[in-house]
C-alpha cells in the first residue's frame, strides 16, 4: 500500500512506546515520510504545552498529517492549533477529545473523570499490568500484551490535568472507532468523534491497539482518509 500525500505525524497514546506504529508504516509503505512523536524527558514534571512543542519539533518538515492515538489526541489538537498552516489533516483513532479549554480528565464522563483524577493522585500515572493488559492491550496475543506492559512509560500528570487551548481547528478531520475497545468504549469514542467535529468517520472490529491487534486494515483507513479528506466525504457516502 503506497501514500502519496503529505508525511504523517504519528502520536501515541500515554505511556505507549513508538514501535507501536512499525506495521502500520510497513502498510502504508512511506515509513521514510512518517514519523513517530517524541516525548519530553521522563521526570513527571512536564506540561501539556511540553507534550506538544516535542511534537512539533519532531514532525516532517513542511506540510503533514496527523494521526494521533488515545491521549495523544489531547496532543494532536494542540499541535495542529499550535501550528495550524503546517497540519494537512488530523486523524483521530479511538482518542480523546477534550471540549476546547478542558483537560483529559475533564474530557471523561462522570463518574469516570472523578475516579480517574483521585486514582492518578494515589497511584501515579502507570496502571496496572492487569489493567494494561485487560483494556490498553484487550485483544492482544499474551506476548504482545507483555511488551506493551514492559514497555509501558509512566507520563506526567500535565498531560492529563492540563487545559487545551480554546482556537478552532482547522484542517480537515476525521475520526476512527474501533469496535472492541475495553478502554474507551466505542461510545465514548462516538462522543469524541462529535466533539471533533469530525464528517469522515470508520470503524474497525479492533481493541484499543488497532496499530498493532490489525495494522492492515488501520493503514487502509489512514489511507482512504487522507485521499478523501478534501472532498469533505463521510465513509458511509463513499460505500453507496
Amino acid at each position: 500500500m503506497k501514500i502519496a500525500h503529505d508525511p504523517i505525524l504519528f502520536i501515541s497514546g500515554a505511556g505507549l512506546p513508538a514501535w507501536i506504529w512499525e506495521e502500520t508504516r510497513e502498510e502504508l509503505g512511506a515509513a521514510r515520510h512518517t514519523v513517530v512523536a517524541a516525548r519530553p524527558r521522563p521526570g513527571g514534571t512536564a506540561r501539556l504545552r511540553d507534550y506538544t512543542e516535542a511534537a512539533v519539533a519532531s514532525a516532517p518538515a513542511g506540510s503533514f498529517a496527523i494521526v494521533a492515538h488515545s491521549s495523544g489526541g489531547v496532543v494532536g489538537a494542540e499541535v495542529a492549533r499550535l501550528v495550524p498552516e503546517r497540519v494537512s489533516a488530523f486523524l483521530a483513532v479511538t482518542a480523546v477529545v477534550p471540549p476546547p479549554g478542558g483537560s483529559f480528565i475533564s474530557a471523561m464522563p462522570i463518574p469516570n473523570r472523578w475516579v480517574l483524577s483521585l486514582a492518578m493522585r494515589i497511584a501515579g500515572t502507570r496502571p496496572p499490568a492487569a489493567a494494561i493488559r485487560r483494556g490498553i492491550a484487550g485483544g492482544l496475543d499474551a506476548r504482545t500484551a507483555d511488551r506493551v506492559v514492559a514497555d509501558f512509560v509512566p507520563e506526567s500528570p500535565g498531560l492529563y490535568r492540563d487545559d487545551t487551548s480554546v482556537a478552532t481547528l482547522t484542517a480537515p478531520r476525521g475520526y476512527v472507532i474501533t469496535t472492541r475497545d475495553r478502554e474507551l468504549p466505542p461510545r465514548l469514542q462516538r462522543t469524541f468523534a462529535r466533539r471533533l467535529d469530525a464528517p469522515w468517520q470508520d470503524e474497525l472490529t479492533a481493541g484499543h491497539l488497532p496499530m498493532i491487534e490489525d495494522p492492515r486494515a488501520l493503514a487502509g483507513s489512514i489511507t482512504r482518509f487522507l485521499t478523501q479528506r478534501s472532498t469533505g466525504v463521510t465513509t458511509e457516502e463513499t460505500r453507496r
